[in-house]
């Protein structure tokens, strides 16, 4: 199988490892970079789980190839806590009762980094919009979305 050096950018730090370009980033970052944060859960794209940040945009990270992050700016959730958005949507989650098993908290939390980024005044219903591929079973959504709602407020004062 071919093989590739893959260079980009995670959380900030230069990286460069050698692996197969069709190798899932979710495979990358899980098993060569150790990121756990970023959870695999339908490895279909379709939950929301496995959601990084892309060169700015939120991406589900089991639809990407390595081969896709050449070059690239790479942000999990374990980078999270190097950014002001990450550090106030973290405690917001919290403090909001946000999080219950846990298993999609990444995910939301990166949908919900990316929103901030671009829009920091979202309404309630863009934040369900940004959140609407991320599927959590525990806490029916409401207190993700307050959380969200209330981090956007937090970060304009």
């Amino acid at each position: 199988m071919n093989r590739i050096t893959l260079r980009f950018t995670l959380n900030g730090m230069n990286i460069a490892l050698e692996t197969a370009p069709n190798k899932r980033m979710l495979d990358v970052l899980r098993g060569d970079l150790g990121q756990t944060g970023t959870k695999e859960g339908c490895a279909i794209g379709e939950c929301g789980a496995c959601t990084v940040i892309l060169n700015g945009e939120p991406v589900a990270s089991c639809l990407i190839t390595a081969a896709q992050m050449q070059g690239a700016q790479v942000l999990t959730i374990e980078g999270m806590s190097e950014t002001l958005i990450g550090r106030v949507l973290q405690d917001c989650f919290v403090e909001g009762d946000a999080v219950q098993c846990g298993f999609c908290t990444p995910g939301f939390i990166m949908s919900a980094y990316a929103l901030l980024l671009k829009n920091p005044h979202p309404t309630r219903e863009e934040i369900r919009e940004a959140v609407a591929g991320n599927i959590c079973r525990c806490t029916g959504y409401i207190p993700i979305v307050n959380a969200i709602e209330q981090a956007g407020i937090k970060l304009r004062s």
